[in-house]
């Protein structure tokens, strides 16, 4: 374990090293970053401005949830997505090779070893919103809510990161995948956005097409579970305890599945000389 760890904060170090040798650009990310963390809370502050709640979310309900989406995102685009881009591209080049040489674990090393430090702005900013959004709430955060709300968060890191990985797997086959980004940005778009905004509108509706989408992206990839429910527990709204056994139970088992794709897609691996 020390070994690894040791690998982690070298991946680390090399990646904020190899983003500083060009600080325009990590300058411009950084920008990019905040200028659409502005956009976004000036929207919705706008938004609210009109109306007192969106379903159940008062303001700093609302605020609390767009700061944690915000906080998974970047921590997943951080640590596994720029891992993930080079790990389809060094199948297509045949880089793969060299990491299948490497006396350590294949998946770790093609998961962790590009790292995007400019995307720890966005992380900054996330838990900024999210602390101004918890303490105009008005109302007693306990250390239980505090601890549940950093499970489901590392629940929720976890499920996006075996969901990734089993994706970039697919260049195995596909030979190139420039999809992975594609793929992420839209199944980011649903996750933006509380559960209960995708309710029908009234009890006598007929079965809408908002709720196929809710119950698609609950129970089959469950997206809105994994920011709405840490939301939810810090924001004070209820959330059933026997859920947190669920998630976790859940979450091993996609990691367990993506392990298996993982494992499964390197033994139809055939080299840069086949």
């Amino acid at each position: 374990m020390r070994f690894y760890l040791h690998l982690v904060i070298l991946f680390a170090r090399t990646a904020l090293i190899r983003e500083l040798m060009f600080p325009a650009n990590f300058c411009i990310q950084v920008v990019t970053r905040i200028f659409w963390f502005s956009a976004r809370v000036a929207l919705f502050h706008l938004i609210y401005g009109e109306v007192n709640n969106i379903q159940e979310w008062t303001r700093h309900q609302y605020f609390t949830f767009m700061a944690t989406g915000m906080l998974i995102n970047g921590i997943v685009e951080m640590i596994f997505m720029p891992s993930c881009a080079a790990f389809c591209e060094s199948i297509r080049t045949g880089r793969l090779d060299l990491s299948l040489t490497r006396p350590i674990d294949v998946q770790f090393l093609v998961s962790l070893q590009r790292m995007n430090p400019a995307m720890l702005s966005q992380i900054m900013l996330a838990l900024t919103l999210l602390t101004y959004s918890v303490f105009s709430l008005n109302q007693p955060v306990s250390p239980i809510a505090i601890g549940l709300y950093c499970f489901y968060v590392t629940i929720a890191v976890a499920f996006f990161y075996s969901l990734m990985i089993a994706t970039a797997c697919t260049s195995i086959w596909f030979g190139r995948n420039q999809g992975l980004y594609d793929f992420w940005f839209y199944l980011t778009i649903f996750a933006q956005y509380p559960r209960s905004i995708y309710n029908r509108s009234s009890a006598a509706a007929e079965f809408e097409a908002g709720e196929m989408l809710q119950f698609t992206f609950s129970w089959v990839v469950p997206i809105l579970l994994v920011v709405t429910v840490p939301a939810r527990t810090l924001a004070g709204m209820a959330v059933d305890w026997r859920f947190a056994a669920a998630t976790l139970v859940s979450t091993l088992l996609c990691i367990a599945a993506s392990r298996m794709v993982f494992r499964f897609a390197l033994s139809h691996y055939r080299g840069a000389s086949s």
